[in-house]
């Protein structure tokens, strides 16, 4: 296995669409899922999309950390999860907003409203077709890394402009810019 280097904002590869994996168990993608994980361990984020390592493939990993999960069925804390050829196949009509960042643009977060609930549907590391309803972080963290397999990164999703800064200075300063918005 090898820590993949990230792609940075300003690459190609996270304005376009990926394309679709014709055979999830073919040994370039399982080795591909293996270099992921051990990229996404290394850099300590929570999801990691093909593109974000220069390539442009249908494919996602994420977890949902305890300190992070909801408690509700839809927003348990998930142990690592492989996604292939995602489909959101449904979204509520109420939306939520929260802070994100994004392991291909460091340093920043920002405030983003997407959907409260959506149902994912997608292939795991076998090929294995599932289904999955997911609310809270569980489906921000899916839409977040669905997004740049679409090429959108979260700045293209903010809440309002003044919603995004430097990582300590939105720490520190949170229930200001709460204020503000």
């Amino acid at each position: 296995m090898s820590i993949l280097k990230l792609t940075k904002l300003g690459h190609p590869v996270l304005a376009r669409r990926a394309a679709p994996i014709a055979d999830a168990t073919d040994p370039v993608i399982q080795r591909l899922i293996a270099d992921m994980i051990e990229t996404l361990d290394d850099a300590g984020g929570v999801g990691l999309a093909a593109p974000q390592v220069h390539q442009a493939l249908r494919l996602f990993i994420y977890r949902v950390p305890e300190h992070r999960a909801g408690g509700t069925p839809e927003d348990q804390a998930r142990s690592l999860s492989v996604v292939i050829n995602p489909e959101i196949i449904e979204t509520s009509a109420e939306m939520a907003d929260d802070w994100e960042g994004c392991l291909s643009i460091p340093g920043l977060t920002g405030k983003v409203r997407r959907p409260a609930r959506i149902v994912l549907r997608g292939q795991d590391e076998t090929g294995a077709y599932f289904t999955r309803p997911a609310t809270g972080f569980h489906a921000r963290v899916i839409q977040h890394e669905a997004d740049h397999l679409d090429g959108i990164v979260y700045l293209a999703r903010l809440a309002d402009p003044r919603a995004l800064g430097f990582n300590e200075e939105i720490s520190r300063h949170r229930p200001a810019i709460e204020e503000l918005l």
